[in-house]
C-alpha cells in the first residue's frame, strides 16, 4: 500500500507500547460515561470550581435533578437545548443532563456578539436556552430586548455563576467594598424580566425516573458551530458515537500513561469547543479524572489553581504552554506535577514545547483534527517516539489518505503534498438540516475531506504543508477572512480590503486587514476595530492594519490575498532591516494583544470582561 494511506489496523508504526490499533465499537450513550464513574469512583472529586468541591456522586446526583428538570420544560428526545455558557459546574450538568434523556446540545460563545448568536438561534431552530447571567444581560444591553436578541417566543433561563463558588466566597460577594463589588461585576449579571432560574429550578427538581429510555449512539449530541472549510456558518452535529468513540481513542492513547481514579485534568479550553468538550468534559469523566474548571484562562489564575490541586494532564494551546512558563519562571511556581500535555489548535513552536518539558520533566505532544472529527485525527505518541513539529500519526481505529485537492479521487504519490482525508468512527455525519454542505466535504465511503494539504514524512509522520482554504490562526482559534472583510469593507471610509494572517508570536497568526480607503478618506486601526466588534468576537478583530495604494487582483478582478500577503511579509522583513517601503504602510496595534490589558487571546476566552472575548477555536489542529 502507498506510503500516503494508513497501514493497516493490525500494523500501527510509532504507537506507544500497549496502545491498540483499534477501539471496541461503541454501544452507550455519552450519559453512561458518568454513571460508570459515579459508580466506580463515588467519593472522588469530579469538579474542583475556583475551590468548589463536586464529588462524582454529587455529580451524577444533580445531573439526574437536571434532566427532570429538562424534562419538566418540555425538552425530549431530539430536542435542542441552547447552552450560553463558560466552563462552570452548570456547563457540566447540563450536558450530562440533556444527553441522559437523548436531547442535544447547542454549544454557544458566551462572549458572542448578538448577530452571530441570533444567526446559530435561526439554525438550530431550539426552544430552550440557557444562558450565562451576563451574556443575558449583554444582549439586552447590545439589542435592547431580549428579542431583537433572536429570543422571542424561546423559553430563557439564567445561571448564576456564584452559584458555583464555595460558600465562603458566596458570602464574600455580599460584602460592601470594593474587590466584593468588582467580583459580582465579574460573575453576575442582571437578569431580564421574565427569565427563570436555571439553578433554582434544578435545586427543587426530582431525579429522573430509572426507567426513562436512553438514547441510542446514533441519534445527535451535541451541535457545535463552525465555518468548516468554506467559511459559511453551519452547526456541525455529533452523535453519541462519534464523540465517545474519539474521547476512547485518546483514553486509550494515553492508556499507559494514566490512571483511572488517580489523575488531575485542567479544563481550560472551553467545554463548547470540540477540542475542549473531548478531551476536559469527556474524558476527564471517562478517567474518573478530577476536573479543575476555570471560566476563563489567566496564567495567575491557573497558577493559583495549581497550589491548590496540582495538574497532571493538561490540554492547551500554544500560547497557554508559553505563559504558563514564563509566568512560573517569574514567580517560583511548581509545574513538575503534569505529566502529559496535549497541544492542540494551533501549531506549538518547538521552543515553547522544549520550556513547557524542561519546567515539568513531563511529555507534551501535538495533535491535529476540526470539529467534523470530534475532533481528533492524527496524535503524536505518548512516548520517544514523538515528533515534535509534526501533526503525528493517525488515531487508533481512523484511516487517513492524501489526494489531488481538485480531484480526491486521486491519491497522490508517496511524499507529495495533498489534502488529507480521514475516515473513522469519530467522523460526522453531516451538517445540521444542511444536506448541500455536508455533500461538499463527505465523499463517498465515509471519507471526510479536511480541506488540509499535508505530507506524509518518510517515516510515517504527517506534517501540515499549508491550508487549502485561507484560514487565519490565532490563539488557536479560526479566523475566516471573507467574514472579516465583510465587516470592514462596510465602513464608509473603505473602498476594498483583503484580510489575512502575517505570523507572530508562539505560533499565532496576527490578522491583518490590507485597505485601499476611498478617495480623500483616512483610516486608522482604532476606528476599523470599533466598527468591525459589533459584528465580529473579538478574536477575529484586525491586530494591524496596512494602507495599501493600490489592491492586487488577477485578470478577473477578484482581489488576491496571496500577493497581499506576500506584500506585507516583505515589507516586514525590510522593515526590520531599517528600510522604508513607500507603497505599503502598516500600523501596528500598539499592545500587540486584542485586549488593552496585555493579555493574549486565550486568556481572554472567559467571563471577566465581554468585550474581550476569545472564543475557542472551532476546527484544525486540535
Amino acid at each position: 500500500m502507498s506510503q500516503t494511506s494508513t497501514p493497516p489496523a493490525q500494523s500501527r508504526p510509532h504507537y506507544a507500547p500497549g496502545v491498540p490499533s483499534t477501539i471496541l465499537d461503541v454501544t452507550e450513550p455519552l450519559s453512561c460515561m458518568l454513571d460508570d464513574a459515579a459508580r466506580r469512583f463515588p467519593d472522588r472529586i469530579a469538579l474542583d470550581f475556583l475551590g468548589a468541591t463536586t464529588t462524582y456522586a454529587e455529580f451524577s446526583d444533580r445531573t439526574a435533578r437536571a434532566a427532570e428538570a429538562l424534562r419538566s420544560l418540555g425538552v425530549g428526545p431530539g430536542d435542542v437545548v441552547g447552552l450560553i455558557l463558560p466552563n462552570c459546574p452548570q456547563h457540566a450538568v447540563l450536558a450530562y443532563a440533556a444527553w441522559r434523556i437523548g436531547a442535544i446540545v447547542a454549544e454557544h460563545n458566551p462572549l458572542a456578539p448578538a448577530a452571530q448568536l441570533r444567526e446559530q438561534f435561526h439554525i438550530h431552530g431550539g426552544q430552550v436556552i440557557i444562558a450565562w447571567e451576563k451574556t443575558l444581560e449583554r444582549l439586552v444591553a447590545a439589542t435592547g430586548s431580549l428579542e431583537e436578541a433572536g429570543l422571542s417566543g424561546l423559553r430563557v433561563l439564567s445561571v448564576d455563576l456564584s452559584r458555583g463558588l464555595p460558600l465562603r466566597s458566596r458570602l464574600a460577594l455580599r460584602l460592601p467594598v470594593a474587590p466584593a463589588r468588582a467580583k459580582r461585576r465579574e460573575l453576575r449579571g442582571r437578569v431580564p424580566a421574565g427569565v427563570r432560574s436555571w439553578d433554582d429550578l434544578v435545586a427543587t427538581a426530582a431525579p429522573i425516573a430509572q426507567g426513562v429510555a436512553l438514547p441510542a449512539v446514533t441519534d445527535t449530541a451535541v451541535l457545535l458551530y463552525t465555518g468548516g472549510t468554506t467559511g459559511t456558518p453551519k452547526a456541525v452535529g455529533l452523535t453519541h458515537a462519534n464523540l465517545r468513540s474519539n474521547a476512547e481513542m485518546s483514553l486509550a492513547w494515553a492508556s499507559q500513561a494514566t490512571e483511572a481514579g488517580k489523575e488531575t485534568f485542567y479544563a481550560v479550553l472551553p467545554f463548547f469547543h470540540a477540542f475542549g468538550l473531548s478531551l476536559s468534559l469527556l474524558c476527564a469523566v471517562g478517567l474518573g479524572a478530577t476536573q479543575v474548571v476555570l471560566p476563563k484562562f489567566g496564567a495567575d489564575l491557573v497558577l493559583e489553581a495549581w497550589k491548590r490541586r496540582p495538574a497532571t494532564f493538561f490540554p492547551g494551546v500554544p500560547v497557554m504552554f508559553d505563559r504558563l512558563v514564563t509566568r512560573a519562571q517569574a514567580t517560583g511556581a511548581d509545574l513538575s506535577s503534569c505529566t502529559i500535555a496535549v497541544c492542540g489548535a494551533a501549531p506549538n513552536p518547538r521552543s515553547v514545547a522544549q520550556a513547557w518539558e524542561e519546567a515539568t520533566g513531563g511529555t507534551i505532544i501535538e495533535g491535529y483534527g476540526m470539529t467534523e472529527s470530534s475532533p481528533i485525527i492524527l496524535g503524536n505518541p505518548i512516548s520517544q517516539e514523538r515528533r515534535p513539529g509534526t501533526l503525528g500519526v493517525p488515531y487508533p481505529s481512523t484511516e487517513v489518505r492524501l489526494v489531488d485537492p481538485e480531484d480526491p479521487s486521486r491519491q497522490v504519490e508517496p511524499g507529495q503534498v495533498g489534502e488529507l482525508l480521514a475516515r473513522g468512527p469519530q467522523v460526522f455525519a453531516g451538517y445540521w438540516r444542511n444536506p448541500e454542505e455536508s455533500a461538499e466535504v463527505l465523499l463517498e465511503g465515509g471519507w471526510l475531506r479536511t480541506g488540509d494539504l499535508v505530507r506524509q514524512e518518510e517515516d510515517g509522520f504527517y506534517v501540515i504543508a499549508d491550508r487549502r482554504k485561507e484560514l487565519i490562526i490565532s490563539g488557536g482559534f479560526n479566523i475566516y477572512p471573507t467574514e472579516v472583510e465583510a465587516a470592514v469593507r462596510s465602513m464608509p471610509q473603505v473602498e476594498e480590503v483583503a484580510v489575512v494572517g502575517l505570523p507572530a508570536d508562539s505560533g499565532n497568526e496576527s490578522v491583518v486587514a490590507a485597505i485601499l480607503p476611498k478617495q480623500g478618506q483616512s483610516v486608522t486601526l482604532e476606528q476599523v476595530r470599533e466598527w468591525a466588534a459589533t459584528t465580529l468576537s473579538n478574536y477575529a478583530l484586525p491586530r494591524q492594519i496596512a494602507i495599501l495604494t493600490e489592491m492586487p487582483r488577477s485578470q478577473i478582478g477578484k482581489v488576491l490575498r496571496r500577493v497581499v500577503r506576500e506584500e506585507l511579509l516583505a515589507a516586514r522583513e525590510s522593515a526590520s532591516e531599517a528600510a522604508t517601503t513607500a507603497a505599503v504602510s502598516i500600523v501596528e496595534y500598539l499592545s500587540g494583544t486584542h485586549g488593552q490589558d496585555g493579555r493574549g487571546p486565550a486568556e481572554q476566552a472567559g467571563p471577566a470582561d465581554p468585550a474581550k472575548a476569545a472564543p475557542a477555536r472551532e476546527d484544525r489542529g486540535e
